[in-house]
């Protein structure tokens, strides 16, 4: 059955990945994509890969809703920045402070407006979407583009134009800004040897961890670190 919202609601994925379909778009819904759900926008829902943990931010009054009205898809890109903020929310507690809220709002509207006028023609968004679910997935052959795109069944110039097109970044990014969202994951979780993380995510050792994590997110891991365990703000340039 489809669902509808009574208000403007965000919805950002801290695990798993679901599909969704919604505007007559079908998308896959998972750390590094979230969703907008706006007033009378049906939305229909597939957990093939198993269950999901979200936090849903609902929009309430004209104050806040009026940065929405240039969405036009539910697609909301969601960059390393924001996974963070949102992490670091979570973990002020019932009575998160003003300053986590309001760099989650920021980063979340910065967002919308940046992919109001991004609108993918139609296509080849199934490419980019088989290709962002194995990427999704871990499988062993899509490690490079040369090997992805053999097993796709296409050339690599072709699958590496239709991917931005369609996700709006490139392939290399993408593969990157997941496994920053697992780092991320992990070391939310507790992990503190970033050697291990580093080879377990497919890294070729920690300094290249810390290179793709600062350029994504501004902050080393050890940064990262120590901003998860004091509950501390995202504020400030690269650690």
């Amino acid at each position: 059955m489809p669902e509808a919202s009574p208000a403007a609601q965000i919805v950002l994925v801290r695990q798993g990945r679901f599909r969704l379909d919604s505007q007559g778009r079908r998308m896959t819904v998972e750390p590094t994509v979230g969703y907008l759900h706006r007033p009378g926008w049906e939305m229909r829902f597939a957990h093939p890969a198993g269950g999901d943990v979200c936090t849903s931010i609902t929009f309430i009054g004209d104050a806040l809703t009026a940065g929405l009205d240039a969405a036009r898809s539910p697609a909301v890109h969601v960059d390393a920045r924001l996974e963070l903020a949102h992490r670091l929310l979570l973990r002020t507690g019932a009575d998160p402070d003003f300053a986590a809220v309001e760099a989650v709002l920021d980063l979340l509207l910065l967002a919308l407006r940046e992919q109001s006028q991004d609108v993918p023609s139609p296509g080849r968004q199934d490419l980019a979407d088989h290709a962002r679910e194995a990427i999704l997935s871990g499988e062993p052959d899509c490690a490079d583009l040369v090997t992805l795109a053999r097993r796709l069944k296409t050339s690599p110039s072709h699958l590496s134009r239709t991917f931005r097109h369609h996700v709006g970044m490139p392939l290399s990014r993408y593969r990157n800004r997941v496994r920053v969202s697992r780092a991320l994951t992990r070391m939310d979780q507790g992990e503190t040897n970033l050697a291990a993380l580093a080879a377990g995510l497919g890294f070729s050792d920690q300094a290249h961890l810390t290179r793709v994590m600062r350029d994504e997110l501004g902050h080393t891991p050890g940064r990262v670190r120590a901003l998860l365990a004091s509950g501390g703000t995202a504020a400030g340039g690269p650690r």
